[in-house]
Parts: C-alpha cells; sequence; structure tokens
C-alpha cells in the first residue's frame, strides 16, 4: 500500500524529470545550432582569408615589380604600401577569427553530444516509470537524431571589399554565438572547455569548401543570432524549431556530392583500367596472372600498375609501381605515362638499374609534385634468378617449393621523380616450382600499423598459399582483407616456374659449349648445333635453319667481337632460341652490304630466316647477340 506521501513525492520528482528534459532539449537545441552557425562563419572566413592571401600575393609582386625597374622606388610603390599592409592585417585578423570559430564549433558539439545523452538518460526514465517521454505540443521541442554528430552546411560567399565589415560582424555573432553556447552548457552544470582559452587549433583542410568568387554582398544568415540568447537580434528567436528550407538543401546538397564523388571515382577506375596491360603475354618459362582493386573511393585510385614485357631470347620483364602524392584520375594519367616510359626504356634491354635510373629523371619532369615507387625485374631462363631493382618499392617474396619465403635483398634505392640518385640492381632465385610475388604497398599498409607487419602477414598467406598464379591472387587479395570498401589501390603480380616432368620436360631443353676461337670456330658451331638439335628431335627445317642461325652468329663473334665466347641452344614449346656471347661490348647493327663487299651480310642473315633477333651488354662486359625460330606448324 502506497501512502499519499510517496505518491506526492513520485509526482515532484516527475515533474522535476519533464523539467530537466526540457532544459537539456533546450539546451542541445541551442548548442546545436551554434555549432551550426560556427561552422558556417569558418567556411565564410576560410573563403574570405583565401582572397586575403590571394590580396597580399598580388600587391606584394606589384610592390616587387615596381622596384626592380629602378634603382630609386617611383611614387606607385609608395602607394602601394598602406595597401599591402591593410591586407597583411586582414590576413592575420581572419585567421585569428578562423582559429575561434572552429573552437567554438567543437565546444558547442561536445555540449551538443552531452545534452543528447541527458535527454536520452532522461527520456527512458519517464519510460520506464510509465510515462510518456515529453507532454504537450511535439513540434516545440523536437526528438534529437540518433546521429547527433551533424554535418556543416555549405560556407557563404562574401566580398572581399568588405572584408573589414565581415571581421567586425563576425566578431559581434562569435561572441554572441559564445554567450548562447555557454548558457547551455550553465544549464547543463558542466565546464565550458574553451572558456577564456586561446590555444591554437590545427584546422582541418578537408573540412572547408575551396576558395571561389564571393558574393558582391555578405549573406545576412551568417550574422543571425542563436535560438534562447538573450543578447540576440530581435526577431530572430525561432524557440525549439529547425529550419527544414535548410535541412532540404543541406541534403540536396549532400546527394549532389555524392553522386559527383562517385562519377570522379567512376572515372578514374575507368581511365585506370584502360592503361593497365589488357591481357598479360605468358612468357615461356613462367606462368604469371596479376590483379588490380581499386580503393572504395576517389581518394582509392593512386596510380597502382603492373606490366609483362617480352624482352626477346626468352627474357621477360616485370614491372610493378605506385604513383604517390596524387590520387584519381591525375594519379591515372601520371602512372599511364610511366607505365609507356618502361615500356620503352625496357625495349632497350639494359640493366634493371639502369632503366630505373632513366625513369627517375623522366617522373620529375611528367608530375613535378608527385613520386612514384617502382620494383623492375628480369628473369633471365638461362640463370633461373629475378635480377631486380626497386625505387622506393616493398621487396619481392619468393616461396619455395618447401613453403619457405624469402625477401629478395635488391639494394632499394630513394622513389623515382627525387633525382640525384644511382640505382643498383640484386638477384633472387627462382627455382623450378617456385612462385614470385609483387605487390603495391595497398596490400599491405594498415592505418596505425607498421607496414612489415603487413609485409610480414603475407609472407604467412603466401606460405600456406598453392594453387595457379591466379588462384594465389585471389587467395592473398582475400588473406588481407582486401575487399571493395578498402582505402587503396591495390595490384599485384604473381609469377610461378612450374616443376615440369615427363612429357611436358621433354620440350624444355638447353645446351651450351664454348667457343676457343681460331677458324675452326664456325665449323665445331655447326657441327655442335646439328647433333643437339637432331637430339631435340626438331622438325628437319628448324634443324637446319638453327644450324644456319649458330654458324652466322658464331662467325659474327669471331670477327668482330673478343673471347671467351660461347654458344647457347635452347628449345621451348614454342621457339628454338641461338645466342652467342663474346667479351666485347660493341652492340652490332644490320646495314646494306655493297656487291664487292665479302662481309656484312650476317646479321641480314639472321633477320631474314629469324622472327625475331636482338642483342644486348652483359652484366660482366661484353654482349649478347640471339635469334629466335618459331616452333609453330
Amino acid at each position: 500500500m502506497v501512502s499519499p506521501r510517496e505518491l506526492i513525492e513520485e509526482k515532484e520528482r516527475t515533474i522535476q524529470v519533464y523539467r530537466d528534459l526540457v532544459r537539456a532539449r533546450q539546451a542541445y537545441e541551442t548548442s546545436e545550432q551554434g555549432r551550426q552557425q560556427a561552422l558556417r562563419i569558418a567556411s565564410m572566413l576560410f573563403l574570405v582569408l583565401g582572397q586575403a592571401q590571394a590580396k597580399v600575393a598580388e600587391l606584394s609582386r606589384r610592390i616587387d615589380a615596381l622596384t626592380g625597374v629602378s634603382v630609386t622606388p617611383p611614387d606607385q610603390a609608395y602607394a602601394l604600401q598602406p595597401q599591402l599592409e591593410r591586407a597583411r592585417g586582414q590576413e592575420v585578423r581572419l585567421s585569428a577569427q578562423l582559429e575561434r570559430a572552429v573552437r567554438q564549433r567543437d565546444e558547442a558539439q561536445r555540449i551538443a553530444d552531452l545534452a543528447a545523452r541527458r535527454v536520452q538518460t532522461l527520456e527512458a526514465y519517464l519510460l520506464e516509470i510509465g510515462q510518456q517521454p515529453m507532454a504537450g505540443d511535439a513540434g516545440d521541442q523536437p526528438a534529437i537524431p540518433s546521429d547527433v554528430v551533424a554535418h556543416g552546411g555549405p560556407g557563404e560567399d562574401s566580398a572581399l571589399e568588405q572584408i573589414d565589415e565581415i571581421l567586425a560582424r563576425t566578431d559581434d555573432a562569435l561572441d554572441r554565438e559564445q554567450e548562447a553556447v555557454q548558457d547551455a552548457a550553465d544549464e547543463l552544470g558542466v565546464p565550458s572547455e574553451h572558456q577564456g582559452s586561446s590555444e591554437v587549433r590545427v584546422i582541418s583542410g578537408g573540412m572547408f569548401p575551396r576558395p571561389g568568387p564571393l558574393e558582391e554582398e555578405p549573406n545576412p544568415e551568417l550574422f543571425r543570432t542563436t535560438v534562447n540568447n538573450p543578447n540576440g537580434q530581435s526577431g530572430s528567436k525561432v524557440v525549439g524549431r529547425h529550419d527544414s528550407r535548410s535541412d532540404e538543401i543541406v541534403a540536396e546538397l549532400r546527394e549532389r556530392l555524392a553522386l559527383a564523388e562517385k562519377d570522379r571515382r567512376t572515372t578514374a577506375v575507368t581511365l585506370q583500367r584502360s592503361l593497365l596491360p589488357q591481357e598479360l603475354e605468358q612468357p615461356d618459362d613462367l606462368r604469371i596472372a596479376a590483379a588490380y582493386q581499386p580503393g572504395g573511393t576517389e581518394a582509392g585510385v593512386g596510380g597502382d600498375w603492373y606490366d609483362a614485357i617480352a624482352l626477346g631470347a626468352g627474357r621477360t620483364a616485370f614491372v610493378v609501381g605506385d604513383v604517390m602524392g596524387g590520387r584519381g584520375i591525375h594519379a591515372a594519367a601520371v602512372m599511364g605515362q610511366l607505365r609507356a616510359a618502361v615500356r620503352a626504356y625496357a625495349r632497350l634491354d639494359l640493366p634493371p638499374h639502369e632503366v630505373l635510373q632513366l625513369l627517375d629523371g623522366l617522373a620529375a619532369e611528367i608530375a613535378a609534385s608527385q613520386i612514384a615507387t617502382c620494383v623492375y625485374a628480369v628473369y633471365d631462363p638461362n640463370e633461373g634468378q629475378l635480377v631486380c631493382a626497386s625505387a622506393g618499392h616493398l621487396p619481392i617474396l619468393v616461396r619455395d617449393t618447401d613453403g619457405t619465403v624469402r625477401r629478395a635483398a635488391e639494394p632499394t634505392g630513394p622513389p623515382l621523380g627525387t633525382g640525384g640518385w644511382l640505382y643498383s640492381s640484386g638477384a633472387i632465385a627462382l627455382g623450378s616450382g617456385s612462385t614470385a610475388v609483387l605487390y603495391t604497398d595497398g596490400l599491405v599498409a594498415r592505418r596505425g600499423e607498421d607496414i612489415d607487419e603487413g609485409v610480414a602477414v603475407l609472407e604467412g598467406a603466401l606460405a600456406d598459399t598453392q594453387g595457379t598464379p591466379d588462384v594465389t591472387c585471389d587467395r592473398l587479395i582475400g588473406a588481407l582483407g582486401v575487399d571493395a570498401d578498402h582505402g587503396d589501390d591495390v595490384a599485384v603480380m604473381v609469377l610461378q616456374r612450374p616443376a615440369r616432368t615427363g612429357a611436358d620436360a621433354e620440350l624444355f631443353h638447353g645446351a651450351a659449349l664454348e667457343l676457343l676461337g681460331g677458324i675452326e670456330t664456325a665449323p665445331r658451331a655447326r657441327a655442335f648445333a646439328r647433333g643437339v638439335l637432331a637430339s631435340w628431335r626438331l622438325q628437319t627445317e628448324i634443324c637446319d635453319l638453327g644450324v644456319l642461325a649458330a654458324s652466322e652468329l658464331a662467325a659474327n663473334a669471331l670477327q668482330h667481337g673478343a673471347p671467351p665466347m660461347c654458344l647457347r641452344l635452347r628449345r621451348t614449346d614454342r621457339r628454338l632460341i641461338v645466342e652467342v656471347t663474346d667479351a666485347d661490348d660493341h652492340l652490332p647493327r644490320r646495314r646494306r652490304a655493297g656487291q664487292a663487299d665479302e662481309t656484312g651480310r650476317g646479321i641480314s642473315v639472321i633477320a631474314t630466316i629469324a622472327s625475331s633477333w636482338g642483342s644486348r651488354r652483359t652484366p660482366g662486359g661484353g654482349k649478347a647477340v640471339w635469334c629466335e625460330l618459331s616452333l609453330d606448324a
């Protein structure tokens, strides 16, 4: 049995809760609108500050130009000095007011969050005791939104000529907003963190729109006083109500911004994919696959790329790179230029470090404000290894058949575009059955984590992964948690050297002969080539052409090269490769021999019978001259 006294006390408690709820709602509305007002003022000040800074720069250039044409500064320069001093003063005052507006926005946000939590607590109590959260007109007390972190509206423009007036009016408006937010804090019984504080805050550049042309008159809405502020202008108080038209405008602007961002991302991704290889040519001795995964936003399209380039004589170049310092369409465009340059330099068949040296100078010309990381590797089936060089890129990983994962120890130089650095090459063995992975930092980098931890995770995933290159790509991307909403784009390339057995192994052979020099060099080369090619059971026509190619290349090395010399024969399932190396580094060139000339026709003969031919300098000095004969029926 409840006594009348207890009923009265319960009723008084309920009434007090309703009063507290009203005050908490009013505190929320006041602080929330104060936050929005401070953000609008900050946005407008940011625009005006940009104009003021531009004016200072313009006046400084004009004065410098006038004082530089004569020993005695002209009268025009003296006349501009007061304007320059005034503009600089305005710039300083605008910066201070901008910092103040951001501090007030943060304080208002804090009070609004506290008020929202107070409202939720009181409403929960009323519901628990069987009372409605609010009695009376619901329109006068709007419900607290579930997401109390509001989004600021667009900044307003104003004329640069009225900067002084804007400074005075914004100062007054900020004073009134500060008082209103302080009143809200007092209603909640919490102290104001920024009261009397002169702390300078770092203002995030992403929260303001870019400077643009200003209107002739400032928008008077910027200087309205927050509701419930007793010091505000008359006629501006609308207790407990929000401007629905403003909400509609903000919602429409957000929708347009989302669509614009989606369009920009779609354009960037389309350009990026169009500049990547549409299909990778499979080398004879390797199986390769690559994948590109764009980030979830336009900022996640960062110019990652990959490529595979056939160099001839069974050698293939692989490249993976990442444009840094830019995003979106511009990064994709820079990537396209770098990829084209890599392919052009690769045709010179230079060592990897020399290719990066050329790219370094070109990258600075393409985009002086951007740099790029890149790893360039060349696989030579005769050596069974990757020779590679790195420009600020992550190490190549190689998984052996026993599951052991090794990191390439190639020397790493700075990113492309920095200039003034000499790159160098290293090598890592790629044995039969091994798998190599080249990748960009988007695969392993995570915010707040050391990138070495991400590489270690990738090593573990690679150690546990078996299958074709395509399967390996997919599993590595999945194991590292890369999805459609990933914050950065990712490029991955997987190289796999198959372990050949049985009939498949019979299609891959190699043989070599040291050529000692002398008149017997060409006959020995012909005899060796005929016997080896016959043992490989090649067609008679291919055998004859192979013997002729070996004879001509050996004779060319004997006449124009220097010992030691070596003849290499190599067959795959698609071609026969004949190569002769010597110690002289002068590369041969095809020329037209005269009717009376007894020499000069060897390279022309090679170019006629071969599907392709070429030459390159070897790392230890000297050169290699090669040709390929197609085995296709």
